[in-house]
C-alpha cells in the first residue's frame, strides 16, 4: 500500500500535493475531481490505487495493475489566464521525464503531445481536461499515469509498454517518484508562468523525433513530413512539400514504426 508518511517526507512543494486524497479505488482520478465540489484548493492531488475507468488520449482507456503503479491528477484552478494552457501537457511530461531521469537514470524520450517513453517503450502518459466559463478555463485537472512497478503487460499495445520496474530489474518507492514529480512540476509551473520558452526548450531536449520523418494519424487522415519543430503553443512544426505546417492533435510514429 502507499505510505502517506514515506511520501509526505520527500515532498518540498508550496502547493502541489499539499491537499493530498489517497483513494482506493475510483472510476477516474481526473472524474473525481472535475465532479468534486469539495476538492477546491490549487495543486490538491489525487491518488488512486485502483481506476475502473482510466482515461487515455482520444477516448482511450488507461490500464494499470492495481496496487503496483502511479495513477493520480492534480487541480489547478487559479491564475490560469497567466499561463499557456496548452503547454500544460509539456511541463507535465517534462516533469515524469525529469524524475525518471534524475532518480534511475533512464534513457527518456518525450512523445508529442504527452507520452513519456523510454527508449521506444511507454512508460507514462499525460491528459489535461479543462473547464471553462465565458471562455475563460476556470479549471484544469491534469491526470497522470505512470508504469512504476508493474512486472508484465500481458495485452498488446499500438506502442510496447514498460515499467520502471523492467528497466531496472527492481521495484521501486511509488512514494519517492511521486514526490519527486510533483517537487518538479511545481518548478516548471513557475517557469510556465514567467519563461516558458525554458519549459518548452527543455522539453525538446527530450524529443528524440525532432528532425526525423514522420507520419501524423488523425482518425483516418495521415499527414507525413519532417517534424522540424514545437511552437509557442505547443503545435508540432511538420515540413511538408518545402512547407511549414501545424499539427494540433493526432498521434505521431516514425515511418519505420509503421
Amino acid at each position: 500500500m502507499f505510505s502517506l508518511e514515506k511520501f509526505d517526507i520527500k515532498l518540498d512543494t508550496e502547493y502541489i500535493g499539499r491537499n493530498f486524497y489517497y483513494l482506493e479505488e475510483v472510476d477516474s482520478t481526473n472524474d473525481f475531481i472535475l465532479k468534486s465540489h469539495e476538492i477546491t484548493e490549487y495543486g490538491s492531488v489525487v491518488l488512486a490505487e485502483n481506476q475502473k475507468a482510466g482515461k487515455g488520449r482520444l477516448g482511450r482507456t488507461w490500464a494499470s495493475v492495481e496496487g503496483k503503479n502511479l495513477t493520480f491528477s492534480i487541480l489547478l484552478n487559479e491564475d490560469l489566464d497567466k499561463i499557456n494552457i496548452s503547454l500544460i501537457n509539456f511541463a507535465a511530461s517534462l516533469s515524469v521525464g525529469n524524475a525518471l531521469e534524475n532518480l534511475y537514470q533512464l534513457d527518456v524520450n518525450l512523445k508529442w503531445p504527452n507520452d513519456v517513453l523510454v527508449g521506444k517503450k511507454k512508460i507514462a502518459g499525460i491528459l489535461t481536461e479543462t473547464v471553462s466559463r465565458s471562455n475563460k478555463v476556470e479549471k484544469a485537472v491534469i491526470g497522470i499515469g505512470i508504469n512504476v512497478n508493474q512486472p508484465v503487460f500481458p495485452e498488446k499495445f499500438e506502442i510496447v509498454p514498460t515499467s520502471v520496474r523492467i528497466e531496472l530489474k527492481r521495484e521501486v518507492s511509488r512514494e519517492r517518484l511521486l514526490s519527486e514529480i510533483l517537487n518538479t512540476f511545481e518548478e516548471n509551473l513557475t517557469l510556465l508562468r514567467y519563461n516558458p520558452a525554458e519549459v518548452l526548450e527543455s522539453w525538446r531536449n527530450k524529443c528524440k523525433l525532432i528532425g526525423s520523418k514522420v507520419k501524423v494519424k488523425q482518425g483516418e487522415n495521415i499527414i507525413v513530413g519532417k517534424f522540424i519543430d514545437i511552437d509557442e503553443n505547443g503545435a508540432l512544426v511538420l515540413l511538408r512539400n518545402e512547407k511549414e505546417e501545424k499539427i494540433h492533435y493526432g498521434d505521431v510514429v516514425t515511418l519505420r514504426e509503421q
